[in-house]
């Protein structure tokens, strides 16, 4: 378990995403790793302005993408509301981001617009369609970038913490695969905010969460994911995801990066082995696989998920996020800090939020 103050590794998860948001600013989307290192060096340390051209050309090292702002937009109505009130979290959707896009790509804050956001501007914006009607079959993490929030928020409350993900994800993202990754993804980062390792043991943890009717995912194994008893009865399917198997993948990808006989150097090639696109089945197996292997060190896990290429910047979000929730706030290097954006601002809506989670109780 982390040494770490609930409320230091609170802060740790949302400070890591914006700083692995930020870091991947100027680098994004290379798929071409050797046009990425013409750009930017044989190895990425810090914040770098974008290329004219690329995706987020015009901002500055140390900005956020639109990933970020939005991630922003959501702390802001988690501490103003103390919690998830979807009716405060869709106004300012509609208020503070909506309004200043159009339905293009590159085009809003960020510099570029994720396809899912894109969707739901034209059905929300276009066809006046109301929230709830506005979600898309975008198979991105745009949704757990922004729901990682929910996820510290409800750490000590896993029950809420999938209720509260799954409602805020339908918004964008309806695709019941992603849905339930995202949710998988909210319910690790939660036991880890909680002090938990992500080590070979995360995923019988989450199960026993499963088996108590906390996560709403299916299994008819027993413990350890033995074979059912005879007799017994099959579980309830009603409301819950197909199976838990979006659970268990972070704890093999912990196994992976713990065998001696199984290595990926250097780490960044990680995204050669899971894949460097978009999709949330490419994006989660590096993830965990970097914040397993560099667990204690939240500058190597973020750095080679940024220097790995494709979609880098949700790669370092993840991984950023699960890593500064196991180190703290406080084991952050002050660099990353001093170089990012409004980091002043952002630092006090993630103390703001990390208070909300003493206050959440245990379920």
């Amino acid at each position: 378990m982390s040494n770490a103050t609930l409320q230091d590794r609170a802060a740790g998860a949302i400070m890591g995403a914006f700083i692995g948001d930020a870091l991947a600013l100027g680098p994004h989307w290379y798929y071409d790793l050797d046009e990425l290192r013409r750009d930017y060096g044989p190895w990425i340390s810090g914040y770098t302005d974008p290329k004219p051209g690329r995706y987020h050309a015009g901002l500055k090292a140390g900005q956020l993408s639109q990933a970020g702002f939005i991630l922003a937009l959501t702390l802001r109505s988690l501490v103003a509301c103390g919690g998830y009130d979807e009716d405060d979290f869709c106004r300012r959707m509609d208020e503070d981001l909506l309004t200043l896009l159009d339905g293009t790509p590159m085009n809003g804050p960020g510099g570029y617009t994720s396809q899912s956001i894109r969707e739901a501007w034209r059905r929300r914006v276009e066809q006046q369609q109301p929230w709830g009607q506005t979600g898309g079959h975008a198979d991105t993490t745009e949704a757990i970038e922004r729901t990682l929030a929910l996820a510290v928020r409800y750490a000590l409350e896993p029950q809420n913490l999938a209720l509260t993900i799954t409602q805020n994800t339908l918004l964008t993202q309806v695709d019941e695969t992603v849905v339930a990754m995202t949710v998988a993804y909210g319910a690790v980062l939660g036991v880890l905010v909680q002090g938990h390792a992500l080590d070979a043991s995360l995923s019988n943890t989450l199960m026993k969460q499963v088996k108590a009717g906390v996560l709403p995912f299916h299994a008819v194994t027993s413990d350890r994911l033995q074979p059912p008893r005879p007799g017994d009865p099959d579980p309830p399917r009603a409301g819950l995801f197909a199976s838990p198997d979006a659970l268990l993948t972070p704890s093999y990808m912990a196994i992976a990066a713990a065998d001696p006989d199984l290595r990926i150097e250097p780490a960044w090639k990680v995204s050669l082995v899971y894949g460097m696109p978009c999709a949330i089945y490419h994006q989660l197996p590096a993830a965990y696989y970097l914040a397993a292997r560099f667990r204690d060190d939240f500058e190597s896990a973020v750095l080679h998920a940024v220097n790995g290429g494709g979609q880098n910047q949700a790669r370092a979000i993840l991984t950023a996020a699960l890593v500064g929730a196991q180190v703290g706030l406080t084991r952050i290097p002050a660099r990353f800090l001093d170089g990012l954006d409004e980091a002043d601002e952002l630092s006090r809506l993630a103390a703001d939020l990390a208070e909300t989670v003493r206050a959440g109780g245990v379920n």
